[in-house]
């Protein structure tokens, strides 16, 4: 467990500061949602480009790890959609609602487990987590887009649209690039390389600041069950359900920890933009969001050492 809580903290430090900056209005809302998209669409490809290029994937388990991540994703959607009329009947939670929590059981903060990939296991944990990137991206993308379509009250996007958007995401562009780079052995010039692990170290900083500048700790006055449902979903049971589908698909070392990993972080900040985006609850989504990235302070550490 120790070496869990030792990856995490310099981790917490970083979102910590993030949160300080920006709550002292240091920096404005404009600048962070630059800052954002600075780390989102330069910085983070950069170093899941350097990383995958240098990687032996012939020592990795990518389909098994890929495998157990979308069995995971897929069963804890069932479940969920299972829950929603006990929710409703129980606690009067509306479609609109539901719609956050379904979301916040489902995704999860590329930014957070690429950090505490690299802390843990180095450069072949950031190239496994480009798998579950490839892995997750388009099913929790298409998942969420679905379940808003149904239940939230504002437009869905066109098929057309999502697989657009798809092709676009900088994390899988930048995955095949690295994979293409790999597998065709036509390495760039040294400096290029020199030049992405710079950009890429700055990533993991970024994306931590990012984190904490979005966080809404006045959530926290306002708990219900909508709220506790989804927390529970996502940092309970779905490091549970990755544990049990490794166990399944023969799983082990790294590529093992970074299933436990991949579904024991928090939701995607993400999730925010697309319910305010398609009509669905925003603010439960950003009170879901807080409490969940607080609460993986101690859940994610305890998933890494008894499931991990």
């Amino acid at each position: 467990m120790m070496p869990a809580i030792d990856a995490l903290i310099p981790v917490l430090l970083v979102i910590a500061t993030g949160h300080i900056v920006a709550r002292m209005g240091f920096v404005d809302g404009d600048q962070w949602r630059g800052f954002e998209r600075l780390a989102y669409y330069v910085l983070f490809p950069c170093i899941i480009i350097y990383n995958i290029a240098l990687v032996d994937f012939g020592a990795l388990p990518f389909l098994s790890l890929g495998a157990t991540l979308i069995f995971s994703i897929l069963t804890m959607a069932c479940v969920t959609l299972a829950l929603r009329p006990m929710l409703q009947h129980l606690f009067g939670i509306t479609p609109k609602r539901f719609t956050s929590i379904f979301q916040g059981a489902i995704r999860w903060n590329t930014f957070v487990a690429l950090a505490m990939a690299d802390r843990l296991w180095g450069a072949e944990g950031v190239a496994l987590i480009a798998v579950a990137i490839v892995a997750m991206v388009p099913l929790l993308n298409v998942l969420s887009v679905l379940v808003l379509a149904r239940y939230a009250e504002g437009a869905a996007p066109t098929a057309a649209r999502m697989l657009q958007d798809l092709v676009k995401n900088p994390f899988i562009l930048s995955t095949a690039i690295g994979l293409a780079i790999n597998l065709t052995g036509l390495m760039p010039p040294a400096q290029v390389m020199t030049a992405l692990e710079m950009m890429g170290r700055a990533a993991l900083s970024a994306g931590l600041l990012v984190v904490g500048a979005s966080l809404d700790l006045g959530a926290l006055r306002r708990p219900g069950p909508a709220l506790a449902s989804s927390t529970l979903l996502k940092l309970v049971c779905m490091p549970l359900l990755a544990a049990g589908f490794a166990w399944l698909l023969d799983l082990a070392g790294t590529a093992h920890g970074i299933a436990i990993l991949a579904t024991a972080v928090p939701s995607a900040t993400g999730s925010y933009l697309l319910a305010r985006q398609m009509g669905g609850d925003a603010k439960l989504m950003a009170e879901i969001l807080t409490l969940q990235t607080i609460l993986a302070v101690v859940t994610m550490p305890v998933a890494l050492w008894l499931l991990g």
